[in-house]
């Protein structure tokens, strides 16, 4: 069997750490929510003012449906912030809408890991469409077409990849978003660590992807190579 027990030791194993880091950021941006800022701004008022003083005036502020949907759209210029952060005044909040519109900064400053990552995405998107019935493929046909396991893997290298790209962007962004809302008196030294835990956490999502994407593209080298153990 290709699927051994290595395997399902190696995918049991990222499967829990993702689940455990997933269970660590609610947990810890429950408890941020709970926690205000300094001078009751919305997630929405510290996303305007950190573009504005950014020099930033052609990215709009928006909300989108959904918990944890926050993102920063490249293409129409948009910070879309979800429900629990748009109207809400706590650090938690004012973290995570910083850190979407420390994406925006490094978009308006050609920020080179960022631009990389926007050059992949339609790759990715491509790659990630069909790559897990050729890597299906390739492993039911391994002794008799094993061009097609390596097709695979080649897309999945390519996931594997973006989820490296990914981590120094999110990073950054947070460093962005951290040195911002101290400098604008949006936390202070009461609160300021609260907001870098809460990215911190959710620095971990991203850590944990990319290596366990690693991981698993690992395995499906060797099942290519013949290494099963």
């Amino acid at each position: 069997m290709v699927f051994n027990a290595t395997g399902l030791i190696i995918f049991g194993a990222i499967a829990l750490v993702s689940y455990l880091v997933q269970l660590n950021l609610q947990s810890k941006f429950k408890k941020y929510s709970k926690v205000p800022t300094m001078n009751g701004m919305t997630g929405r008022d510290v996303a305007i003012q950190m573009l504005q003083d950014n020099g930033i005036y052609d990215v709009k502020v928006t909300h989108t449906p959904g918990t944890l949907t926050d993102h920063y759209n490249p293409t129409n210029k948009t910070v879309n912030l979800s429900e629990g952060v748009y109207a809400s005044n706590s650090i938690k909040a004012a973290a995570v809408a910083a850190h979407e519109c420390g994406h925006a900064v490094q978009h308006a400053k050609a920020y080179a890991p960022l631009t990389m990552r926007s050059k992949l995405v339609p790759v990715v998107s491509f790659a990630s469409s069909i790559m897990t019935w050729v890597l299906l493929g390739g492993i039911l046909m391994i002794n008799t077409f094993p061009q097609l396991l390596l097709a695979g893997i080649i897309l999945f290298a390519m996931t594997t990849l973006f989820s490296f790209v990914t981590l120094p962007v999110e990073i950054d962004a947070s460093k962005r978003a951290l040195v911002w809302l101290s400098r604008a008196g949006i936390t202070n030294s009461s609160n300021h660590t609260q907001a870098e835990d809460a990215l911190r956490s959710a620095a971990y999502t991203y850590v944990v992807a990319a290596l366990g994407s690693l991981a698993t593209l690992i395995y499906y080298i060797m099942i290519f190579l013949g290494r099963r153990d």
